[in-house]
């Protein structure tokens, strides 16, 4: 896996301080928002869990010595509930999913791919898709389930898709 590229904002020391202009802070959590989900997406990584993300190199630059607040994270956090990126798990607001697609697109991606490899008509389980040798070099090759579930229901609702249990495993059949 390649190294995450950080924008430049990040080296830039004013980045990790919410500023008190309204325009300059709207582009700033705009910047935020793309770096969270960017940085989400190239380590695969759907969940979140504040206390410990707040401590990580994506919102603490150890080079120059800065690091976000806590206050500045929650607002961040909340600007991308409201896009429909991040999904609090719990009433405490401690711990979220992550989705730098939604499960709308999840589903076309996974749909491509199932036509475009001849999988009409067939069925292979949920486990083939987001581990299996023929998915490797797809995006959602490691998919979380719950979020692999969304996506496929999404397919069902647009009637491309069934998900059908076989005792303890599920599966999929593509139209």
């Amino acid at each position: 896996m390649a190294n995450f590229q950080w924008p430049w904002q990040y080296e830039f020391p004013p980045f990790f301080t919410l500023q008190p202009n309204l325009e300059t802070r709207k582009k700033q959590l705009a910047a935020w928002c793309d770096l969270v989900l960017a940085y989400h997406k190239h380590h695969k990584i759907f969940n979140l869990d504040v206390k410990e993300i707040q401590s990580s190199s994506l919102f603490k630059n150890a080079k120059i010595d800065r690091k976000l607040s806590i206050d500045a994270i929650y607002t961040i956090l909340e600007e991308l509930g409201a896009k429909g990126h991040i999904e609090w798990t719990d009433k405490t607001r401690t711990q979220c999913l992550v989705m730098w697609r939604t499960p709308e697109e999840w589903g076309n991606l996974i749909y491509r791919w199932a036509a475009s490899n001849g999988m009409t008509n067939s069925v292979c389980t949920l486990y083939e898709l987001t581990h299996g040798d023929d998915t490797k070099q797809e995006e959602f090759y490691g998919l979380d389930d719950w979020l692999l579930k969304r996506a496929l229901r999404t397919l069902e609702k647009q009637r491309k898709a069934e998900v059908m249990s076989f005792g303890t495993s599920e599966g999929v059949k593509f139209f």
